[in-house]
């Protein structure tokens, strides 16, 4: 009887840790803050609430967009908010300042962030911009991805140029010809926009004039929450794979069920948008959601090089890659 007794409870024991006395059965309420109004770049996040990815696991997502996207990080790391999309340079800046953030998707692969001149203006390459003027958003590190850039193309950085703070009046600063291009703008937003309007843009990409390469977009959550809910994070995570690889296989019909959320959306410059995107969703060997450590060191080391970021900023600290594929061991 004892011994069947002891073998019972090592059972128990066992099947306990087999499935992390999971507690997926029980439904939990979790809320995710966008970076922006809806776009193109959420379409996986309404998939998985369209088709019930969420509700496959248990959970019942609030997205929704906050009266000031800035403070996302903040909304996140105070526990307001569960998981929040935010922008990799951004989270470097935030943890430099004490923000206890963590990315567990990498969402958009690469920087949408860009250089746009007007292709009537003739300019096709940074060093084009020579004694020209450039409008920006005020965003500080923009100015040093904008000064990489210029002297990539073999300038003297931003002495070569004049910077013009705009605002968020970007394209209209260049179509009023306040400035002869801009930065801070999305490639797969702004230039969509100003081709629709009759402007058609030439693009520089940050990544091929000499900034290193980082994700424009990323899934953080705060450190004490992943740490007290891992499962969720597992669970969460792996339905929001499952819409992004549902958009990347058909963009397009992501675009109907985000106006079926979202229906003030502009679909002229979200389907194009969503085309865009597709392959930008693509992570390492295709798969949605990856992060590579290589990638968050040289980025940071550009950030330090340029004092936006402490010194000792320890970038591998700053993300997580096991949320990305199934192998990840995130149940605990």
């Amino acid at each position: 009887m004892k011994n069947r007794l002891m073998g019972f409870i090592l059972l128990t024991v066992l099947t306990c840790l087999n499935i992390s006395c999971d507690t997926s059965t029980e439904i939990v309420q979790v809320k995710l803050a966008l970076d922006w109004y809806p776009n193109a770049n959420h379409i996986g996040l309404y998939i998985a609430q369209e088709k019930g990815y969420f509700e496959e696991e248990n959970l019942k997502v609030e997205i929704y967009t906050p009266s000031d996207p800035s403070t996302v990080l903040q909304t996140v790391a105070s526990g307001a908010d569960d998981f929040g999309m935010n922008y990799q340079p951004d989270v470097l800046i935030a943890r430099s300042e004490g923000v206890p953030v963590i990315s567990v998707l990498g969402m958009v692969q690469h920087p949408l962030n860009s250089i746009m001149a007007l292709q009537s203006s003739g300019n096709k390459t940074p060093k084009d911009l020579k004694g020209k003027k450039v409008g920006y958003p005020g965003i500080p590190w923009n100015e040093d991805a904008l000064n990489t850039m210029l002297e990539s193309d073999g300038l003297n950085g931003l002495e070569d140029i004049e910077l013009v703070n705009v605002g968020w009046e970007l394209g209209l600063s260049m179509i009023s010809e306040t400035v002869d291009a801009i930065i801070g703008a999305y490639f797969t937003h702004e230039s969509i926009l100003l081709k629709n309007e009759g402007h058609p843009v030439n693009v520089m990409r940050m990544e091929e004039w000499g900034v290193p390469d980082y994700y424009e977009l990323v899934m953080v959550t705060s450190e004490d929450y992943l740490s007290e809910n891992a499962n969720v994070v597992g669970r969460f995570t792996r339905a929001v794979r499952k819409g992004y690889t549902d958009a990347i296989s058909d963009p397009q019909t992501g675009v109907d069920i985000l106006k079926k959320y979202a229906p003030e959306i502009d679909e002229d410059i979200d389907r194009p948008g969503a085309d865009l995107l597709q392959d930008l969703w693509k992570g390492k060997n295709g798969r949605f959601g990856t992060q590579e450590e290589r990638r968050w060191v040289s980025f940071s080391n550009w950030m330090k090089a340029r004092n936006i970021i402490d010194a000792n900023l320890d970038p591998k600290a700053a993300f997580t890659d096991k949320f990305s594929s199934e192998s990840g061991r995130w149940i605990k």
